[in-house]
Parts: structure tokens; C-alpha cells; sequence
């Protein structure tokens, strides 16, 4: 279940990570790991195309550094990226509020 409840929303929990700073990519997986308490301990296979993937579509920028001589690559949310970021966390908002209209079975609010 977790892995099918997770497609569709990885590129709003990977832009939420970075958009507290930028980060190299086992930073965003730990980071994500540790802010759901091991519920997405998510594997460099999956990360590491979605970074590349939210970079592409101009989301993230990145940066080439190398720390104890080993190469990193850090990722930073672009202006992009943040506007992008704020409309996923506002249809998240809609969706799970939806959801737990239907599972709590009240009726939704109306705005009239």
C-alpha cells in the first residue's frame, strides 16, 4: 500500500525537503526518511530520477561540489519549483480533506 499511496505525491515531498535548503541527494532521502519516521525510506533508485526529473522540468537547479573528494551534487528549489510546490501542497490540502470528509462520512462544506 505504501509504495501505490506514494506515486503522484513523491515530487511534492521532494520539493517540500529542498525547499528548506539545498541538499545533496542522500540528504533529501534521509531528510525524508526522518521527517516521516521511517515511513518513506525511500531507495536511491527511486530518488535520484525524480531529482533529475524536477531539475529538468526546472523545479531544482543543481550544483556540483566535492566534499572528502568524492562528488556531490546539491539541489536547490528554484522560483519554479516553489511556485509549483505551493499549488501540490494546496491540492494535497483539497485531496486528504476530501478523503477524511468521506471516511469520517460528514458532508462536504458548502461555500453558499
Amino acid at each position: 500500500m505504501r509504495g501505490q499511496a506514494l506515486k503522484g505525491h513523491l515530487d511534492l515531498l521532494l520539493l517540500a525537503v529542498v525547499s528548506d535548503g539545498p541538499k545533496h541527494g542522500y540528504a533529501v532521502i534521509e531528510e525524508l526518511r526522518l521527517r516521516s519516521v521511517d515511513t518513506f525510506d525511500l531507495p536511491e533508485g527511486t530518488v535520484y530520477p525524480a531529482l533529475h526529473r524536477l531539475e529538468k522540468a526546472g523545479y531544482l537547479s543543481s550544483d556540483w561540489s566535492e566534499v572528502q573528494g568524492r562528488r556531490r551534487r546539491t539541489y536547490t528549489l528554484t522560483s519554479r519549483g516553489a511556485s509549483a510546490l505551493g499549488e501540490q501542497r494546496q491540492s494535497w490540502a483539497d485531496f486528504s480533506a476530501a478523503v477524511n470528509h468521506v471516511l469520517n462520512r460528514s458532508p462536504w462544506p458548502t461555500t453558499s
